[in-house]
């Protein structure tokens, strides 16, 4: 480990060792025990790797752990908001002991680091999520993360970092807090402010970053999040795209892009704390906080989960203790009368205002409608074109759901003939039985394996989804979690329709051709949906269908009528 200290930034505590004790280390890894690094553990672990996470010198051990979810700070009175932990299976603690060295691994099995054990415990997540995001409802993409993915045993302990994670795209753009603060000392930019995003930038985000930057006198520095945002964003590298387009339209030498490899946790007021500290060890001095900082969206009844300048409120009260400044901002709106921007606080009595939301702007990009030059520039609108044609050129996903025998494969392939007739995309039908003997054939009826064979199906759709064509899949999928995840995964390729297949339980045992219901009563099958195993019935699904009340031609019809109306079939 080496540190660094700077004018501005504080000290930055660097966790690779030197080259010599790498190659010493990474023999004497052959005999330790292995873990296979997460996609979020990945993205920790650089961070924490090149100082990005100062003071960190590891994954948080249990008396940090607690101090920090109850009081946003270190068991030293450092402050740090935001839990960093390394998940692992119960399977896998067992495995060792305080004082285990483990290497942590990425998942092609190259070392990227050692971790001697401190700690080993089980969380209470429940507690954990209402302490860190106020709240435990699993609409919360944080929330989710933390109750439906993460493994439910912590180990923490110091880091000997080997080498960083490889990334193969826009090396030129990826700096460690180091290079940063070498840059910024190099072209004497002694006061950055810095700008985080995780969407495309527009002419409002041009205007805000360009006034925040003159309000304090400063250079800017745009650091948009490559690594996890929230499910549903538009990938990295059109983004960058981009952002590489945009940052031309600021004076020269006034403005550098630079990419952050985080795993945001969608966080509100804690994470834009976070984010500042992150900053600071980067080498800015000024952070700009704007209208719901990190939103994680909606919560399971449609409300906020936090308010709009909750994040701004929070970081005025420790800026100082974080040794960083905060520039807030209001959201900017377009004047037509004035032809520019202007803060939404300072718009007078008669202004004509013109907006158009996220919501309306993918709304537009989706269907190929215009969008105004005032509202973006042309060459980032063109890129998001190049990724995001109108849906009608787009792939997607028909997912039904529902009970064995409920009438799900004769509409999938109801709904195939019919598809196939329109033309214009290839169609792939993914009937259960069809997976089960030709993809998932040694998998048995666990839990376990029940969902491993969904996800087998959610990712071959995917596949289908992101080249253009229509995936129909048509398994049990009985467990709500495994159909969310699938969700997510396709979603970033494409359309997704959930089709709920409601026929009810007492038909699809009359309708019961292979007798295994019978076979399910009498203890023959075990773990059976319905019977023996629960069924976790859709809460909102695209569209629900009842057998008992329409043909499978007149339930596939509706279908197609619903794909009309959202814009996959023109």
């Amino acid at each position: 480990m080496s540190t660094i200290t700077a004018p501005h930034g504080g000290t930055l505590k660097e966790l690779l060792v030197k080259e010599g004790q790498a190659e010493a280390l990474k023999a004497q890894a052959r005999d330790f025990i292995s873990w296979d690094l997460t996609e979020r553990q990945l993205w920790d672990i650089e961070m924490l790797l090149t100082g990005a996470f100062s003071p960190l010198e590891g994954f948080l051990g249990k008396a940090d752990y607690e101090s920090v979810i109850k009081d946003m700070r270190l068991t030293s009175g450092t402050i740090w908001p935001m839990p960093i932990t390394l998940d692992v299976p119960e399977a896998f603690a067992g495995k060792i002991t305080e004082g285990t060295k483990v290497a942590l691994r990425d998942p092609e099995g190259v070392l990227i680091a050692v971790i001697t054990v401190s700690d080993i415990w089980r969380p209470d997540k429940k507690l954990e999520a209402n302490l860190v995001f106020k709240s435990d409802d699993d609409a919360h993409p944080g929330v989710n993360y933390l109750i439906n993915k993460a493994h439910p045993v912590y180990i923490g302990g110091k880091l000997e970092g080997v080498e960083l994670p490889a990334h193969y795209d826009f090396k030129q753009l990826r700096n460690t807090p180091r290079d940063l603060r070498e840059k910024f000392k190099k072209q004497g930019w002694y006061k950055v402010v810095a700008f985080q995003t995780r969407n495309p930038m527009h002419r409002a985000h041009q205007e805000l970053t360009f006034r925040a930057a003159q309000m304090v006198e400063a250079n800017l520095l745009i650091q948009p999040v490559v690594g996890m945002t929230k499910p549903g964003d538009i990938d990295h590298y059109s983004r960058i795209r981009c952002y590489e387009h945009l940052v031309k339209q600021y004076p020269e030498q006034t403005t550098m892009l630079s990419l952050l490899p985080l795993a945001m946790r969608m966080g509100g007021p804690r994470e834009a704390m976070w984010h500042s500290i992150i900053r600071k060890n980067y080498g800015c001095t000024h952070f700009i906080v704007g209208r719901n900082h990190a939103d994680p969206g909606k919560n399971s009844k449609g409300e906020a989960f936090y308010g709009p300048y909750d994040a701004q409120e929070m970081l005025a009260k420790y800026q100082d203790e974080i040794g960083i400044k905060m520039v807030p901002f209001q959201e900017m709106v377009y004047v037509e009368e004035k032809a520019q921007y202007f803060p939404a606080d300072q718009i007078e009595k008669g202004m004509t205002v013109l907006n158009i939301s996220g919501t309306e702007f993918r709304r537009r990009l989706m269907l190929g409608l215009d969008i105004p030059d005032w509202f973006s520039y042309r060459e980032v609108v063109s890129e998001l074109r190049r990724t995001y044609p109108p849906r009608h050129e787009q792939g997607f996903t028909v997912f039904f759901t529902g009970l064995s025998g409920s009438g799900k494969s004769t509409i999938a392939n109801a709904l195939m003939v019919k598809l196939m007739e329109i033309g214009g995309r290839a169609v792939t039908l993914l009937d259960g039985d069809m997976v089960r003997k030709n993809l998932s054939s040694e998998l048995g009826f666990s839990r376990e394996h029940r969902d491993l064979n969904i996800q087998r199906i959610g990712f071959v759709a995917g596949q289908i989804t992101k080249y253009g064509g229509a995936a129909i899949c048509a398994p049990i999928a009985p467990y709500t979690q495994t159909r969310r995840a699938v969700r997510e995964e396709i979603s970033r390729h494409g359309g997704f329709l959930e089709v709920f297949v409601s026929t009810p339980l007492e038909v699809c045992e009359e309708r019961d051709r292979k007798g295994l219901y019978a076979k399910a009563r009498a203890g023959i099958i075990k773990e059976f949906t319905g019977i023996s195993d629960p069924y976790e019935a859709p809460e909102t699904p695209e569209m629900t269908i009842d057998t008992r009340e329409c043909s499978p031609d007149e339930a596939s019809q509706r279908i197609i009528l619903k794909l009309e109306q959202l814009g996959f079939i023109k």
